[in-house]
C-alpha cells in the first residue's frame, strides 16, 4: 500500500462529470458538523465512514461520534494513530482502522452518510500550504447529496477498510448488502420523497454552524480592531514623545488620551520623591461631571492599594464596590466614597527600574468596570513610556534651570567687568595722577601737596573697601564668614558701627542720624561682626544717597511672631534704618539685593558702588536666622531698610514687656 491512490483521484476517475471545489477549514467544520447533526436528528441507522487524517482530530470530535455510534452499527473512524495511543481498540458499534503514515488518506478529510432514505458525502485533500494557522488550511474537494457519489465513495472506502483490517471482511460484505452498495438500480426514486426535508434539516444546521463561525469572526475582528486601537494610541504617544521638545504636554496628552480610552474616568499622573508621603497631582484628566483632582495633594502614605502597587512591577486592578477590606480602611474609605471610585487601576511608572510616579485611572460608572488583561497590557505599556517622558522632563527642567543658571553667571560676569573695571580704574587713576603732581611738582605750594595726598589716601580707601567687600562675599558664600552666633545687644553693636561710620567719613557731607531705641532691649542672637558690617552697610548706603541736609533714622520694633518664616513662631527683633533720599522706584525694590545690582548704567553713574554692599547684608542677615527687605514708594520719596534678628531664647520672657511699647 505504498502507492495507495487519493480517494479524491479514484472519485474523479470513476465519475468524470464531478468538479471540485476549494474549502477552507472552517467551511469544512461547519459542514461536517451539519452531516452529524443530521445522522442524530433522523430515525435511520445509516453508514457512516469518516476519515480524520491524524487521530488528534478525532479525539477532537470522539464525543459526537460516541453518540453517531448508538444510532448506526456500521461507523467506521479512519485516522494516522498518535505513537502507542491505543487508537485501533475495537469496539462493538464503532470500527476504528489505523492508517499508515504514508497512505494517501492521512492527508485527506472525508465524511460519507449513506442512508436508505438519504445521502450525503464529502470527500476532501488538503493542499500544500505555508500558514501558521489552523483556520487558514485549504482542502480540494467535493460536498454533495448525490446517492451516486456517495455509494462510489463507501465502496472505495469499504475495500480500503476490508484491506486494513481482514477480519472485517463479513462486516464490509453486510454494509454491501444492506446499503445496495453492489446493485445497479438506483435509489435515487426513494430517497426523493425525504430528500427536501432532510436537505432542509441539514441546511438549518448549516446556516447555524456558520453563524456561529460569524460571531466568532466578528468577535476576533473587534479583538484585533481593539488591539489596532490600543496599537495606534501607543504609537501616537511614543510618536509624540519623540517629536515633542516639551515632555509635560505629551504627559498631559497621554492622560487624556486615556481618559478618553476609559470614559467615564478620572485618569491621573503624578510624580513621587517626597518624604512626607503625599504629592501633587500634576497632570490630570476627567470626564465631565466628575471633580478634579489636579492640583490637589495626594495622600500615598495611607494607601495600601499604592503600597502593592509600587512594590510589585505589573499594575494592580481593584473592584471596590465589594471589597469589604477597602472599605473598612478609613482613608481609602474617604477616598472611595468622596471621589466615587468604582473601579481602580494603579500602573506604577519606572524608568529603568526606578519607580517616578504612579498612574492611576478612576472608573465611575454606576457598574463597576473589569479591567480586561488587553486594557491592563495597553496602561502598562503606556506607563512604561510614560516613565521616560518623565525622565525627559526632569532632564528638560533641569537643563532650562542650568541654562538660566549660565545667563545669570553670564550677566553677573559682565557686571563684574564693567563695574570692578569702573570702580578699579578710576582710583587708580586718581592715586596715579596724584601721585605724579607730587612727585614732579617738588616746590609745589604745601596745601596742594597736602590735598593730592588726602585725595590719593580715599582713593586708595576706596580701593581696599572694594577689595573686602569682594573677600567678605567669597567667605559668605563658602560658609565662613560671621558664623559664630552669640547673645549680643543690639545697641551696643550700633554704637560699634557708629563709630567706625564716622571716623570714615566727612560728617559735614553727611544727613543727621536719628537713634531711636528704648533703653533696654531684649538680646539677640547674631554674630556681632557680621552685624556691625550690615549697620555700616544700610548706613553708607544711605549717606550715599540722601543729601546732607537730610535725616537718617534708626529704629527697632519687637515681633512676638515672624510670620511667613519657618520659625513663625519665634519672637523677632525688627530693625529699621529708613532715609529722605532719593527713594527707590517699587520694582525695583527686591532687584537691589541682587549682586552687582546698580540702578544706575556702571558707565553713568553718579554715584559710585560695587552694588555687593546689600547683597552681602542679605547674606549676612538670611546666614543669622533673619530675613531683610526694602519698603519705598517711590523717587524722591525715601526708603527703608528692614531686618529682622532672632530673640535671644534667654530674653524671650521681657519680650512682653517690651512688646507692649514697641509692637508693631
Amino acid at each position: 500500500m505504498n502507492n495507495t491512490p487519493s480517494l479524491v483521484q479514484e472519485i474523479l476517475q470513476e465519475l468524470p462529470h464531478l468538479r471540485t471545489q476549494m474549502y477552507f477549514q472552517s467551511s469544512l467544520n461547519a459542514l461536517s458538523h451539519a452531516m452529524e447533526d443530521l445522522i442524530l436528528a433522523s430515525s435511520d441507522s445509516p453508514l457512516v465512514i469518516a476519515n480524520f487524517q491524524q487521530e488528534r482530530f478525532y479525539r477532537q470530535e470522539i464525543r459526537r461520534y460516541q453518540q453517531i455510534a448508538q444510532r448506526s452499527n456500521h461507523l467506521y473512524i479512519l485516522a494516522a494513530p498518535e505513537s502507542s495511543s491505543g487508537f485501533a481498540t475495537a469496539n462493538d458499534s464503532l470500527e476504528v482502522i489505523s492508517l499508515k503514515p504514508y497512505d494517501a488518506l492521512a492527508k485527506e478529510w472525508h465524511l460519507v452518510v449513506l442512508s436508505k432514505q438519504y445521502s450525503v458525502c464529502l470527500i476532501c485533500r488538503e493542499l500544500p500550504t505555508d500558514a501558521l494557522s489552523n483556520r487558514a488550511r485549504r482542502f480540494e474537494g467535493i460536498w454533495t447529496f448525490e446517492r451516486q457519489v456517495a455509494t462510489s465513495a463507501a465502496r472505495l472506502l469499504l475495500a480500503r477498510i476490508a484491506a486494513y483490517r481482514p477480519s472485517l471482511v463479513s462486516k464490509v460484505a453486510q454494509a454491501w448488502q444492506l446499503y445496495h452498495l453492489s446493485s445497479e438500480e438506483s435509489s435515487s426514486v426513494l430517497a426523493t420523497a425525504t430528500l427536501q426535508m432532510e436537505a432542509r434539516i441539514f441546511s438549518e444546521r448549516l446556516v447555524n454552524y456558520l453563524q456561529a463561525s460569524q460571531y466568532k469572526l466578528l468577535r476576533a475582528y473587534r479583538e484585533l480592531t481593539k488591539k489596532e486601537q490600543n496599537e495606534r494610541l501607543i504609537n501616537a504617544i511614543v510618536a509624540a514623545m519623540r517629536s515633542s521638545l516639551n515632555p509635560e504636554e505629551v504627559l498631559r496628552n497621554t492622560v487624556r488620551e486615556l481618559g478618553k480610552k476609559f470614559d467615564p474616568c478620572r485618569c491621573f499622573l503624578y510624580r513621587l520623591g517626597t518624604a512626607t508621603g503625599e504629592t501633587k497631582i500634576e497632570y490630570e484628566s476627567v470626564a465631565p461631571g466628575i471633580d478634579s483632582l489636579k492640583g490637589r495633594t495626594w495622600s500615598v502614605a495611607d494607601n495600601p492599594l499604592f503600597i502593592a502597587a509600587q512594590a510589585q512591577s505589573k499594575a494592580l486592578a481593584i473592584d471596590v464596590t465589594d471589597n469589604a477590606y477597602l472599605k473598612a480602611n478609613p482613608a481609602l474609605g474617604s477616598k472611595i466614597s468622596r471621589w466615587q471610585i468604582r473601579s481602580w487601576l494603579l500602573v506604577p511608572v519606572r524608568y529603568q527600574g526606578n519607580l517616578l510616579g504612579m498612574l492611576e485611572i478612576h472608573h465611575t460608572a454606576k457598574e463597576p468596570y473589569q479591567w480586561s488583561s488587553e486594557d491592563i497590557s495597553l496602561v502598562e505599556a503606556i506607563a512604561t513610556q510614560a516613565g521616560v517622558a518623565l525622565t525627559q522632563a526632569t532632564a528638560y527642567r533641569d537643563m532650562t534651570s542650568l541654562n538660566e543658571q549660565l545667563a545669570a553667571l553670564e550677566r553677573v560676569q559682565s557686571n563684574l567687568i564693567a563695574i570692578v573695571g569702573h570702580e578699579l580704574r578710576t582710583p587708580l587713576s586718581t592715586i596715579q595722577v596724584c601721585l605724579e603732581s607730587i612727585a614732579t611738582e617738588p616746590d609745589a605750594p604745601k596745601e596742594f601737596r597736602q590735598i593730592m595726598l588726602d585725595t590719593a589716601l580715599a582713593d586708595s580707601q576706596r580701593l581696599r573697601r572694594l577689595i573686602q567687600d569682594f573677600l567678605t562675599l567669597s567667605k559668605l558664600e563658602s560658609g565662613k564668614a560671621y558664623s559664630y552666633p552669640e547673645p549680643i545687644s543690639m545697641r551696643e553693636i550700633l554704637d560699634l558701627a557708629l563709630s567706625g561710620f564716622s571716623s570714615d567719613k566727612r560728617l559735614d557731607d553727611c544727613p543727621s542720624i536719628q537713634v531711636r531705641f528704648p533703653e533696654q532691649l531684649p538680646l539677640v542672637r547674631a554674630d556681632g561682626e557680621g552685624l556691625v558690617e550690615v549697620f555700616t552697610k544700610l548706613l553708607d548706603n544711605a549717606s550715599k544717597f540722601t543729601p546732607a541736609q537730610g535725616e537718617v533714622t534708626i529704629s527697632v520694633q519687637v515681633l512676638e511672631t515672624e510670620i511667613g518664616e519657618q520659625n513663625s513662631h519665634q519672637p523677632m527683633l525688627k530693625v529699621i534704618v529708613a532715609d529722605t533720599g532719593r527713594g527707590i522706584e517699587p520694582e525695583q525694590l527686591d532687584a537691589i539685593f541682587n549682586l552687582f545690582y546698580q540702578e544706575e548704567d556702571s558707565l553713568r553713574r553718579t554715584v559710585g558702588g560695587t552694588g555687593l554692599g546689600l547683597a552681602i547684608c542679605r547674606q549676612i542677615i538670611e546666614g543669622m536666622g533673619g530675613r531683610i527687605w526694602a519698603i519705598s514708594t517711590g523717587k524722591d520719596r525715601g526708603s527703608e531698610f528692614h531686618f529682622t534678628l532672632p530673640i535671644e531664647p534667654s530674653s524671650v520672657t521681657q519680650v512682653i514687656s517690651y512688646s507692649g511699647m514697641l509692637k508693631e
